[in-house]
């Protein structure tokens, strides 16, 4: 987007902080016990253009999900600005947030709880244009039947009728997405689009996203599959522990990975050749506790490079001597 001449990122995160606070109890109150949170984001910044796909990477509970959700702002974030088409968001109410959701949509990861069992498919469709006073009674239909061809449920009509317990799975997330699009969104938010699916449908939705983001879309995946990443990604960025660890261009994150984290990532991913003997970097303990972050670097209780400087410095993000382009950075003190 282009303000007085500038032209913006479709999405630009910095700093962002989101935190959720334990419930103390009854007992914890009366005692005087400090509040204590769960560090879900800590200060992570990023920036997403038109037409460009970035991936949000990590192991489960590092901050993926919430990451996306304090984006669309279902969940309020601590601090950070979150800027959506050149305007800062993060501090609009919900009546200022409504005209803004038309443009910014997310895909839920599972097909079977995010859609309303007791919804028609056109049912579940047409509603976000119901909601946000989009078209007309008798232009709403060709709107539904648009959204379903673009999801690759064709023809519409064979779809349009059935209830969700009448569908596989690929066939429900396409649906889901269907709801996405029929507001022509310019932000797509797919949190883990195809982790419930088969492996024999994923190609097929990711093949659809790749499309969208083709069309100019920009497109926020969270995955947990580095390889899927990889594959479909413009940029890759590696979250651990609430902190982005690593990012850069695809290639030059899976090809040339400098954080430990991200070689340990790529180490487990299924070899093409199986002629090489290389062995997985397996990560010994589990990940910390996120009400408890690690001093210095938060990685360095689990890492197998670490050294005496390592629970002292908690390093930034900058750019690797070897690295191969200058966007691509990693924060650890040995690059």
């Amino acid at each position: 987007m282009s303000t007085n001449g500038q032209v913006h990122p479709l999405l630009e995160v910095s700093d962002l902080v989101t935190r959720y606070p334990i419930p103390r109890g009854i007992l914890g109150t009366v005692a005087g016990r400090p509040q204590q949170q769960v560090h879900a984001v800590e200060g992570i910044s990023f920036s997403l253009n038109q037409g460009e796909m970035l991936a949000l990477v990590g192991e489960s509970g590092c901050g993926k999900t919430t990451t996306a959700q304090s984006v669309m702002r279902l969940v309020q974030p601590d601090s950070g600005s979150i800027r959506f088409e050149g305007s800062d968001i993060s501090t609009l109410g919900f009546r200022e947030l409504r005209p803004l959701r038309k443009r910014m949509q997310i895909i839920y990861q599972d097909p079977y709880e995010s859609l309303d069992p007791r919804f028609r498919v056109r049912q579940t469709i047409e509603e976000p244009l119901v909601i946000h006073g989009v078209g007309t009674r008798s232009d709403r239909p060709h709107r539904v039947k648009e959204a379903l061809v673009r999801a690759g449920l064709t023809p519409p009509e064979l779809y349009i009728d059935r209830y969700p317990h009448e569908l596989s799975g690929g066939q429900r997330q396409r649906v889901a997405i269907a709801a996405s699009l029929v507001l022509d969104p310019k932000l797509l938010v797919a949190d883990e689009p195809v982790s419930m699916l088969d492996v024999s449908v994923r190609a097929g939705i990711l093949g659809l996203l790749d499309a969208l983001r083709k069309d100019g879309m920009g497109i926020l995946m969270i995955t947990h599959d580095l390889s899927t990443a990889a594959h479909f990604a413009d940029r890759i960025a590696v979250m651990y522990l609430g902190r982005i660890v690593e990012e850069g261009p695809a290639r030059d994150v899976v090809r040339n990975p400098q954080h430990p984290y991200t070689k340990a990532l790529i180490s487990v991913v299924p070899k093409r050749d199986p002629r090489d003997s290389s062995e997985p970097q397996i990560l010994k303990g589990e990940t910390p506790n996120p009400v408890h972050i690690p001093s210095g670097c938060r990685f360095h209780p689990r890492c197998p490079l670490v050294t005496p400087e390592c629970p002292r410095i908690d390093p930034e993000l900058r750019t690797p001597k070897d690295g191969t382009t200058p966007d691509h950075r990693a924060a650890c003190i040995l690059v």
